[in-house]
């Protein structure tokens, strides 16, 4: 079987809001036969100087802490037939979780988008773009799905939602999305937004500055698309629509009940036009459903590349 995933990396501060992303590595290793990395980063408080006595007491109280965390979880994993990798280190988190993917080879990171320090400092803050950003790999950010104590639904991969702009990128994406879809035989809705913006979009594949496309034009790439993936088995269908991005992404999710939304990014320029901006930051603090961005594709060995490379893409 192709294995669409070899190497995966957990990165997680092992409080209660991250057992849903525990949840969902396991899943993906499980599923992919994927060698489980672990990582845990302690994070000095700004200012912080480790060299003084009472502060290496704290960071050593803080490790033992997250040893007992850490330990755990690596019995749940190996009870699951998971092999597992564990680390503790110290720094800012998103310089090690990046420096650990490269040292990994890893194929994917996931993080959890609410830890002990908040929403805004785990996901949208310097942590989660620092990673999203400057991970060699893709990156799934999973938040918690359920508040109260109230335990999260069964994971699932049976139905993913993909935005694209027929950028190169979001077409990279696509990729991700033919080999979840393969992997764990799920439906596929491929989306298009029609932003209402007073500036010319771009819907070719190759240059800016064609005027724009009818919805008729755009249509038509749409059904290619969708065509390219029926024709590898997939369930998958199209949908064309108007109106803010996020808004229109977030909506797709639920309306769909989506289980995964792949987007794909440009790394330091940013999302792809599409999500750009505030618009993925709204789609990965709302999503009702894990988000994978894809920067730079890295799969594991055995798969066949369903989707046409860029020259090839620009030639047709």
């Amino acid at each position: 079987m192709t294995r669409w995933i070899s190497r995966l990396l957990l990165a997680t501060d092992c409080s209660a809001q991250a057992r849903r992303a525990q949840e969902v590595a396991m899943f993906l290793a499980r599923a992919c036969h994927a060698e489980l990395g672990v990582l845990s980063v302690l994070e000095a408080p700004p200012g912080m100087d480790p060299g003084y006595q009472v502060n290496q007491m704290y960071l050593e109280q803080l490790r033992k802490e997250t040893g007992k965390h850490m330990d755990v979880l690596t019995r749940e994993a190996e009870a699951q037939g998971l092999a597992v990798k564990a680390e503790i280190v110290a720094g800012m988190p998103s310089l090690e979780i990046n420096a650990a993917a490269r040292e990994l080879k890893s194929d994917l990171v996931v993080v959890g988008t609410r830890g002990r320090t908040g929403l805004a400092h785990v996901l949208l803050g310097s942590t989660a773009e620092g990673v999203v950003r400057g991970a060699p790999c893709p990156v799934l950010t999973v938040r918690l799905m359920s508040e109260g104590g109230q335990p999260a639904p069964d994971v699932r991969m049976a139905r993913i939602l993909v935005p694209v702009d027929f950028s190169d990128c979001s077409l990279e994406a696509m990729e991700y999305a033919v080999q979840a879809a393969k992997e764990f035989a799920a439906s596929v809705t491929i989306l298009h937004v029609i932003e209402p913006a007073s500036y010319g979009l771009d819907f070719t594949l190759s240059h800016a500055g064609d005027a724009q496309k009818t919805s008729g034009a755009i249509e038509k790439q749409l059904e290619a698309l969708t065509a390219l993936l029926t024709g590898q088995g997939i369930s998958a269908r199209h949908v064309l629509q108007s109106g803010a991005p996020g808004d229109v992404i977030l909506n797709n999710a639920r309306g769909v009940a989506a289980d995964l939304i792949v987007m794909g990014t440009h790394g330091r320029r940013g999302f792809s036009h599409l999500v750009s901006g505030s618009v993925a930051e709204a789609v990965l603090r709302q999503a009702p459903c894990p988000v994978l961005t894809v920067k730079s594709p890295r799969f594991g060995p055995g798969r066949t590349r369903v989707m046409p490379e860029a020259a090839d893409r620009q030639k047709g």
